[in-house]
């Protein structure tokens, strides 16, 4: 593991945090011994938008039944769990924090997907898959801590098929002013790794990959922040994102939201095929 991705991995890793989210399942009354994905919806998106923004995410994608998902960066496995609940395709996460790996397997077990999700600490530049090996691909909020990004977005072309779709959804630079810190990806600027949408398209040009779709969701986030907000007014909700963030949640929220307001990023979309060798 490079000196970087040592410190994105002490960034997200926590100890405890599994412990919290049993205690928040517990306080929103869900039954630990018939635990159902959907009861970990508040807790396992760690994306701006959470659950919609997932479930956008596989409509764009337009998935088939049996088909192999690669679930890239894919923290405590929500985004995982949610593709095979609901498409009947298998998946395999990867991620760097070695915490988040054994939550996603535990979570997994518990409400019943174990045998359609596989895991894996693995870097997302030297992935433990043949070539060729998925039919799609998705990656939510992970290349803002990666700053070799062409390394990335080669290897995801490697193991995916021609013709296979990558879906991307990361916060990206827009007018290239000062950003606040914390904010969810990083503490301080050391690891925050942003590109403009221009810089991506040229890169999963070069990679291997065809542009299909280029959105920003501005306004979808602001609209994101302005429910969280409203939901935890009388404080944090038993069960949600804060667990995993830890006790600066509120400012990092915050700050991305401010950062957004002020026009000095995004949170993009893009749709993009691979390209046949």
């Amino acid at each position: 593991m490079s000196e970087i991705e040592t410190a994105v991995a002490r960034h997200y890793g926590d100890t405890d945090l599994l412990s919290r989210i049993f205690s928040g399942l517990e306080a929103s009354g869900a039954d630990l011994n018939r635990l159902q994905p959907d009861d970990l919806t508040a807790v396992e998106e760690f994306h701006i938008g959470g659950r919609k923004a997932t479930a956008h995410a596989v409509e764009k994608m337009r998935l088939s039944e049996g088909q192999h998902i690669l679930d890239v960066g894919c923290g405590i496995g929500g985004a995982a769990r949610y593709i095979a609940d609901n498409t009947a395709c298998t998946v395999a996460g990867i991620d760097l924090t070695p915490e988040y790996i054994d939550i996603a397997k535990t979570l997994t077990e518990l409400t019943g997907l174990d045998n359609q999700i596989s895991f894996d600490v693995a870097s997302a530049l030297s992935m433990p898959f043949q070539d060729k090996a998925f039919d799609a691909a998705i990656t939510l909020h992970v290349a803002m801590n990666i700053p070799e990004r062409a390394a990335l977005y080669s290897e995801i072309a490697r193991v995916l098929k021609p013709g296979s779709t990558l879906y991307i959804f990361d916060v990206m630079k827009k007018n290239g002013g000062d950003l606040l810190f914390p904010v969810p990806w990083a503490e301080t600027p050391d690891t925050s790794h942003l590109t403009t949408p221009e810089e991506m398209c040229s890169l999963l040009e070069a990679a291997g990959f065809h542009i299909q779709e280029v959105g920003d969701r501005t306004d979808f986030a602001l609209e994101f922040f302005r429910e969280s907000m409203e939901a935890a007014k009388d404080g944090p909700l038993p069960l949600g994102i804060h667990l995993v963030m830890g006790e600066s949640a509120a400012e990092k929220l915050r700050n991305v939201k401010g950062n957004i307001e002020n026009g000095c990023i995004a949170p993009v979309q893009m749709v993009a095929v691979r390209t046949e060798d």
